[in-house]
């Protein structure tokens, strides 16, 4: 526990140092992912190695990231929050380097990893640094900015890692990244100490549990699309009886969460050493607000990546391209996460939370009705602003009010819970987007082709629907090249392949809707206000124990849960 002698920080006197440490922080453990991505052709050319090579070093540093979160926060409060972000931020500065001198794909995998681990240190610590120095409006705005960092990175990226790979060359951003982490590393030794908690023992055994139970459900989701939803595709690295191994991951994943959560409400019962506090998710305010965070970005997401498919494979754009014309989304997501925090006084988190799922819903219908081959750029940066205001806002939002109705000791489990949701929802909402859009467009094509005589029997039977993907039109020729396929038979596949990409992009974007919509039911179960001040103290240890079954399970019935919440609705 925090020295109860130490010295309180107040509003007055709380300086926006820290808060800066955070923001650039932030830029610096997002802007690596982002330029990576941004890079792409550069790495694959400089180091002879597929793109797929790059996909996997993201998805390591990922992987890494969420499945050592909730030990970094535990490790951060053991030692001391200062100083292990500290460590973290010299070690990401020099994974970057790596990066940056990386002469094969597999230093530049390691490096990768290495800083997502790292960020498992650094995630919990910027929510421990807002929670013990600023307070109230102040403390609502510092989030508004945390979240908002992440947009910004990507920004940041876009522009300066896409002009750095056209020019001076791909290697130079993530030096940049070395620097910067070197201004943070000087700039942490400004921001106050919290103190250690030198009696905490960190649970192994839990923080095991949750590091098997998130790398398989991450393994189980990304597999869905290339191994198979069901049946097991020849992409996948094996299979039970035929069965794909994603859904079988994706099972044992949530049997091993559900151990994880058996095993830390024991440990909470017994007054033992856990892994993550189940205070934090005590009351069924608090896990309606984890509903709505982990749909908004499974929504958020998923959207991204469908928009920009759009993009390339309709519209025919290039990847610069794209990534400029999302810009106008990524600036609403950066100024409504900055913004929204001068409404709080003025509008409950329900209203704002429901309001805010209400823009997103419209956004995506809008998008959805509207597109078609020959779509404009209006329709497309009117519905990504919308859409960017809406998710920037939530996503600050059950943020705020997640931190806000907890003690600030469980600061740190606060920010793991965020980085953990933030990352599993992200993943889990491309991956199912991608093999949802996949499964209607595979559906559409053999039903189009059947209907349509122009296509005889033996072409259908040379081309594989069952694996079919978003093609070009000049993609989807070069394909009918080896087969059979008259003059007149490619002009239908071509028409065909138009109608049933665009159908699928918009009963996805739909889908992604309703979901949206759905998600105004837990909106409305989250507090009538957000509380101006973090408690000082926890609750006593004896309330561990009231009612374990309906309090402390994440996965019991909200409407059994104890009545006793902290905030006021």
């Amino acid at each position: 526990m925090s020295d109860p002698s130490a010295p309180p920080v107040t509003s007055a006197r709380a300086s926006w140092l820290p808060l800066a440490v955070v923001v650039l922080t932030q830029i610096q453990a997002s802007f690596a992912v982002n330029a990576l991505t941004v890079s792409m052709a550069g790495i694959t050319t400089d180091l002879d190695t597929p793109a797929t090579s790059v996909g996997t070093a993201i998805t390591a540093g990922t992987f890494a990231m969420a499945a050592f979160i909730l030990l970094g926060a535990k490790v951060g409060a053991r030692f001391g929050t200062r100083g292990v972000f500290q460590i973290a931020v010299a070690v990401h500065a020099a994974a970057m380097a790596g990066v940056a001198l990386s002469l094969s794909p597999a230093m530049l995998f390691i490096a990768q990893a290495s800083s997502g681990a790292v960020i498992a240190l650094i995630a919990p610590a910027l929510t421990v640094f807002i929670a013990t120095n600023y307070h109230g409006d102040r403390q609502a705005k510092a989030i508004g900015l945390l979240a908002a960092a992440i947009p910004l990175a990507g920004i940041l990226a876009l522009l300066i890692a896409g002009w750095f790979a056209e020019t001076i060359g791909w290697r130079w951003s993530f030096a940049l990244m070395v620097a910067l982490g070197a201004i943070n590393l000087l700039l942490s030794f400004r921001v106050p100490k919290v103190p250690a908690q030198r009696n905490l023992r960190i649970d192994w055994t839990g923080a095991f549990i949750a590091a098997t139970a998130i790398i398989l459900l991450s393994f189980g989701f990304s597999g869905l699309n290339s191994w198979g939803i069901w049946v097991a595709t020849d992409q996948a690295p094996f299979s039970v009886l035929g069965v794909s191994p994603a859904p079988l991951l994706i099972i044992v994943g949530i049997i091993a969460g559900q151990l994880f959560f058996v095993w830390v409400r024991a440990r909470q019962r017994e007054h033992k050493p856990r892994i993550f506090d189940l205070r934090v998710l005590a009351t069924s305010t608090e896990l309606s607000i984890t509903a709505c965070m982990a749909i908004m970005l499974f929504v958020g997401t998923a959207a991204n990546f469908l928009i920009p498919l759009y993009m390339q494979v309709v519209q025919g754009l290039s990847g610069i391209q794209t990534s400029f014309s999302i810009i106008p989304y990524t600036i609403s997501i950066f100024l409504a996460s900055t913004f929204v925090a001068y409404l709080y006084n003025r509008f409950s988190p329900r209203v704002l939370g429901a309001a805010g799922f209400v823009v997103v819903a419209l956004a995506l219908s809008l998008i959805a009705f509207t597109v078609r081959g020959d779509w404009g750029q209006f329709f497309i940066v009117v519905g990504l602003i919308l859409l960017g205001l809406g998710q920037g806002s939530i996503v600050a939002l059950v943020f705020n009010t997640l931190l806000s109705s907890a003690p600030k000791q469980l600061a740190g489990d606060v920010g793991a819970w965020r980085g953990l949701v933030h990352n599993l929802s992200g993943s889990v909402g491309i991956a199912v987007a991608s093999a949802f859009a996949v499964a209607i467009l595979a559906s559409t094509l053999a039903t189009s082709a059947e209907d349509h005589p122009e296509i005889s029997p033996q072409l259908i039977s040379e081309v594989n629907i069952d694996n079919a993907d978003f093609l070009t039109n000049p993609q989807l020729e070069a394909v009918l090249e080896g087969t059979s396929a008259t003059p007149e038979e490619v002009d239908a596949a071509i028409a065909i392949n138009e109608d049933a990409r665009l159908f699928a992009l918009k009963v996805s974007l739909l889908g992604l809707a309703l979901l949206a919509l759905l998600a105004i039911i837990p909106a409305t179960r989250m507090p009538g206000r957000i509380a101006g001040e973090l408690p000082d103290q926890l609750e006593p240890d004896d309330n561990d124990a009231i009612d374990e079954s309906a309090r402390l399970n994440p996965f019991a019935d909200p409407a059994t849960a104890d009545s006793s919440e902290r905030t006021t609705p």
